[in-house]
């Protein structure tokens, strides 16, 4: 009986209106889903209506890469390049005709998130409470045990932390170092400890007359081999629990000899950009670049910034080149060619935008310049893995900007309302201690900061 019956159901007929309907329904969702796709290519980028207004579709009307490097056609020094400049910039154009500017694809809403909820973009933490309370575990808990040298070690000057307060552009590494000598992060023990440091600074290898570039992967390649069958740890993991500090870009070569280390180790770099094979942000950290200021500006008062934005440096990539080209003569971005005669941050102090933007490396002090003089950074510099993203919402105290809104800077930076730019301005004052070395640390500054970034990192090379 139950089988005639589920003999009978399987021979059911179902009506040819029912078929009709499972027959179109697939086809009709593919046209569906072809059709919104083509009205969000549409809307966005407008190919299809002007094909002027994308950059990508003028081969004969737009600045070539070589357009911007060959001396014939720009006023300024030949563009140097960098490791990330050789592939990076290959994909950087940008149309000649001001009709660009016309058609300007930005959006305020996309520029600060602000499609949803605007609160979440004013915020300078991505959530304060969970950063606050992870923060004072890391404080009370965290521990770093550092391989030991003595004074009298012939490598001292590379592997001790220096008696005065270093200057310069990549003095980020060394004042980490000495921050970190002085801390009660280092344990003694090391079966206690979560992480290891290699003590060893690149800035001093790459000074060092028995060093230099020349001998940098060797040095390195020496070190862990002799800490790798002196002590037991860094086999334990394959140096996943082990790193080391550098901020200039030799750095980017110097696991070169020792792939484990590259790969495995946490470096904390300024050099840290997407687009460099060997720096992972998932594993690596983001130091930020600093030049010494030995002045507080006191005021910093908002009313007084009576220009849109400032730049000054030099012309050593063709990011730079198209902001030269652009905005060179302009009354309401200052695009100074060179450095400016005193350093004194009266450039700064008076403009609300100041300019980071990519030059020979991704990497420049002009961040945290802006922030110490109160100005709001823009961001020019794609692939940049910004210091502490990890931590920070950087959309609530800057304004990243892609290569190809050169020509349509003044325009994004003039849409950004009276009230947007009162908020972004608040929050760069907030955050200017998490980008300030300090001697001793203090806390919530820059080393701190690292330490927590490191901290994150901890977990998942525990052993």
């Amino acid at each position: 009986m139950g089988k005639s019956s589920v003999y009978n159901a399987s021979k059911q007929q179902y009506p040819p209106t029912f078929k009709l309907f499972f027959f179109f329904l697939p086809i009709s969702l593919a046209i569906t889903s072809f059709l919104l796709i083509f009205i969000y290519i549409y809307t966005t980028s407008k190919l299809s209506t002007d094909p002027q207004s994308s950059p990508f579709l003028k081969p004969a009307t737009n600045y070539s890469l070589f357009d911007l490097i060959i001396p014939g056609s720009t006023d300024y020094e030949t563009i140097q390049f960098s490791i990330d400049n050789t592939a990076e910039d290959l994909f950087f154009d940008l149309p000649r005709t001001s009709s660009y500017a016309k058609q300007n694809q930005w959006s305020l809403g996309d520029l600060f998130g602000f499609t949803g909820n605007t609160l979440n973009n004013t915020e300078i933490y991505h959530d304060t409470d969970v950063f606050l309370e992870d923060y004072k575990e890391m404080n009370k808990s965290f521990k770093i045990f550092v391989y030991p040298h003595k004074p009298d070690d012939p490598f001292a000057n590379v592997l001790l932390p220096e008696d005065y307060n270093p200057e310069g552009p990549y003095t980020s590494e060394l004042y980490f170092k000495k921050a970190l000598f002085n801390s009660h992060f280092i344990t003694q023990d090391p079966n206690e400890a979560h992480l290891f440091y290699m003590p060893f600074s690149i800035l001093h290898l790459r000074h060092d007359p028995r060093i230099g570039p020349e001998k940098l992967q060797d040095f390195v390649k020496d070190y862990i081999f002799n800490i790798s069958h002196k002590y037991p740890f860094w086999n334990r993991t394959g140096g996943a629990d082990h790193f080391y500090t550098a901020c200039h870009s030799i750095s980017e070569i110097a696991m070169d000899k020792t792939v484990e280390a590259k790969e495995n180790s946490i470096q904390l770099v300024c050099t840290s950009t997407y687009f460099v094979t060997g720096y992972f942000p998932h594993k690596d950290v983001s130091l930020p670049q600093i030049w010494v200021k030995k002045h507080d500006p006191g005021t910093l008062v908002s009313s007084k910034r009576n220009r849109l934005a400032f730049f000054a440096g030099r012309v050593n990539s063709p990011v730079r080149a198209a902001l030269f080209k652009h905005w060179v003569n302009d009354t309401e971005i200052f695009a100074h060619f060179g450095g400016l005669e005193t350093n004194d941050g009266k450039e700064q102090l008076r403009s609300k935008f100041c300019l980071h933007v990519k030059g020979f490396e991704i990497n420049t002090a002009r961040v945290n310049d802006a922030l110490h003089y109160g100005c709001v950074p823009v961001i020019l510099a794609n692939h940049h893995d910004l210091p502490f993203t990890d931590i920070l919402n950087w959309k609530s105290f800057s304004v990243v900007v892609h290569y190809m809104d050169v020509p349509v800077l003044r325009k994004i930076l003039q849409g950004i309302s009276f009230e947007e730019l009162s908020w972004l301005q608040s929050n760069v004052m907030k955050v200017r201690k998490h980008f300030e070395w300090n001697v001793p640390a203090v806390d919530y500054d820059a080393f701190y900061m690292t330490m927590y970034e490191l901290w994150l990192r901890k977990s998942s090379v525990r052993v």
